[in-house]
């Protein structure tokens, strides 16, 4: 299989299969689907093709296989992003999202304060609340070019009105930003200094554009921090519900896996495990051409941006197949603008799902066909033109 721009180009029919992002009540028929983060591409010929080895199997009873998903794993954090893991360090887990919620529950008491920069990814504010803990909200430092910087002074403050614990979303979304090494030692700094976990939601690392790098927390700091990884995003397998919580810490991981046990939380179902394990050892070539069509959709959007909605704004995007665009010059509130849009067949994630702060702002999910973008983005110039 050749994974080059013809094959991303192709997309695929989604509807009538379950999906959330096509089929979901609230859209149309013939509603164009830019909002969840999941991407339209097939997956790469190696997970179908070991899903479907294992299905042949007329049995599918408790898995024993542990290891071979761990040195997997292991072996594809080391190749990607130089990170040495050993197989004791790691959790396995449902989703990313339940990696937040359980650290909550273990790094804090009900009532506790817990820090976050917004905008931020809607269940990061969930997690806390459906715990009955305080959400502080820290703004991000919006520059004049759309884009965001860590608001340290922000969190500091934060830290010294007693927060407990920070969640960090490494690569940020919706801001499409990918953090700096320097930005991820100075906030790890911070919670040394104030005796506050820090937990890195890092689900979107390898979707980094270069020059930019991607920087785990477990790069700077090993001590009092816990990193979040999935192959859902990256290898568009997130029905299949399979990621990892990653902790060196042998205290703070033994906190994490007395909630998970005490919840009832298990992981690794007998085709998450196979197709998980195949993303990790066979991906390579089909990541490497995503990422050059991502690449060029992420410049393609900023393009049509500036064309058809001259008063909107993108954030620079360095990071993710998430744009976040700026549309408050339209004098609409998400409601209006999604509204609006969905009369003209495009729907978006609205910004108040990630916090007050995202008023006027709309996410567009550019991992799809470069035609559909340019669509959704038509779609939107004929909305506001009414």
């Amino acid at each position: 299989m050749k994974y080059d721009r013809a094959f991303f180009d192709r997309g695929l029919e989604r509807r009538n299969t379950g999906c959330e992002k096509w089929d979901a009540d609230f859209l149309n028929e013939d509603t164009l689907p830019l909002w969840v983060a999941d991407m339209d591409f097939a997956c790469a010929e190696g997970i179908q093709r070991a899903m479907l080895e294992r299905a042949q199997h007329p049995c599918y009873g408790y898995n024993t296989d542990e290891k071979a998903y761990s040195d997997a794993f292991i072996g594809y954090m080391e190749r990607h992003h130089r990170l040495k893991i050993r197989e004791e360090e790691m959790l396995r887990l449902p989703c990313v999202v339940t990696g937040l919620k359980t650290c909550v529950q273990a790094f804090s008491e009900k009532g506790d304060q817990v820090a976050i920069f917004t905008p931020c990814y809607g269940p990061f504010a969930m997690s806390v609340n459906c715990n009955e803990r305080e959400l502080v909200s820290v703004p991000l430092i919006e520059r004049e070019d759309g884009g965001y910087d860590m608001n340290l002074a922000g969190m500091e403050k934060a830290l010294q009105d007693g927060a407990k614990l920070v969640l960090l979303c490494n690569p940020h979304n919706p801001a499409s930003r990918c953090w700096k090494k320097e930005e991820i030692a100075a906030l790890a700094a911070l919670c040394e200094k104030y005796s506050v976990v820090l937990v890195s939601d890092e689900i979107h690392a390898d979707f980094v554009y270069q020059p930019d790098a991607f920087t785990s927390i477990l790069h700077v700091k090993e001590k009092n921090v816990v990193a979040l990884f999935a192959a859902s995003k990256t290898f568009n397998v997130a029905g299949l519900q399979q990621a990892q919580l990653v902790c060196k810490d042998e205290a703070l991981r033994k906190k994490t896996e007395n909630v998970l046990n005490r919840n009832g939380v298990t992981s690794g179902n007998t085709m998450a495990l196979a197709a998980t394990m195949a993303a990790y050892n066979e991906g390579d070539e089909w990541l490497q051409g995503l990422m050059a069509y991502l690449d060029e959709n992420r410049k393609l959007l900023d393009k049509w941006v500036k064309e058809y909605l001259p008063k909107a704004r993108l954030a620079p995007i360095s990071a993710t197949y998430l744009g976040w665009i700026d549309l408050r010059a339209y004098g609409k509130t998400c409601d209006e603008l999604a509204e609006m849009f969905k009369k003209q067949g495009v729907a978006l994630t609205g910004g108040t799902f990630f916090g007050t702060e995202g008023e006027g702002f709309m996410r567009i999910n550019f991992g799809c066909p470069s035609a559909w973008v340019l669509e959704g983005i038509k779609r939107m110039a004929k909305a506001l033109e009414e």
